[in-house]
């Protein structure tokens, strides 16, 4: 695993950024997903996991019964990986991992804490279009026909019909990264991103071990991250645009006057 060290606010930009030029679109176009940690010890475990217990048992039972339960709120079509979708969003236990195109989003995570601005935070980075070129060929392939470099539920529907099948793919465990469909403007102000691995039982920090030249940890030290905060606000990176509504207004204003501790 390849590990590095943010000096200042400039160079935390050079980690995140480095190596976004695409030549052949002659852009700076980066095909990395980022997912920001307060804590630079938390191991990228999805939420089914910290669930414990037989918890890859009880997957298919808990969508099942968000399913039945959640009738009322329809998506926009019902196929499995909207159904998915919906759940993780909604704070279901499930095998997915929230992650961002975007790395100002992903160094609010690693931030807006205000109870952990003496421990160092992370962001972890991992090139989802080398990735795929991992993926299982009937998937693969699905990828490439399309042109594109992440999965939309829309493809994977057609590519592969449930988690079940997901895991019977491969012997080898594998990683691929899909768009959630914009069912709010969370979502999209959160430029959102979903993980899956196809096998329940593993974290993702396990294929990072088996592929560390795909994924980059980026250490925040604490006593950045006061500096990286103010001006992710200054950039308008805030909870009140990241989670539109009353909500997310009063997370802001209450971390923005917030006082500095002395130590930090």
């Amino acid at each position: 695993m390849h590990t590095e060290t943010a000096e200042n606010w400039g160079h935390l930009q050079d980690l995140l950024l480095g190596g976004a030029w695409n030549e052949q679109l002659g852009r700076f176009r980066s095909s990395c997903a980022f997912r920001g940690l307060s804590d630079a010890a938390y191991p990228l475990d999805t939420t089914l996991i910290r669930l414990g217990g037989d918890f890859d048992r009880l997957e298919q039972h808990l969508l099942r019964n968000f399913k039945k339960y959640a009738h009322r709120n329809v998506v926009a079509r019902d196929s499995y990986w909207h159904w998915l979708s919906l759940a993780q969003h909604h704070g279901l236990p499930t095998r997915l991992l929230d992650w961002t195109h975007s790395p100002l989003i992903a160094a609010h995570f690693a931030t807006a804490s205000t109870d952990k601005t003496d421990i160092d935070g992370a962001i972890w980075r991992i090139d989802y279009e080398q990735t795929h070129k991992l993926l299982p060929a009937k998937i693969r392939d699905a990828l490439q026909k399309e042109g594109a470099n992440t999965f939309t539920t829309d493809m994977l529907n057609h590519a592969v019909s449930s988690l079940r099948e997901l895991d019977m793919m491969s012997e080898d465990p594998f990683l691929l990264f899909f768009e959630p469909p914009s069912m709010d403007d969370r979502i999209v102000n959160q430029y959102a991103l979903f993980s899956v691995m196809s096998n329940a039982t593993l974290g993702l920090n396990s294929w990072i071990e088996e592929h560390p030249e795909l994924s980059r940890k980026i250490r925040i030290p604490a006593e950045l991250k006061w500096e990286i905060r103010d001006k992710l606000d200054q950039c308008n990176v805030t909870e009140r645009v990241l989670f539109p509504g009353l909500e997310g207004l009063s997370r802001w204003l209450r971390r923005h006057y917030s006082p500095k501790s002395p130590a930090s």
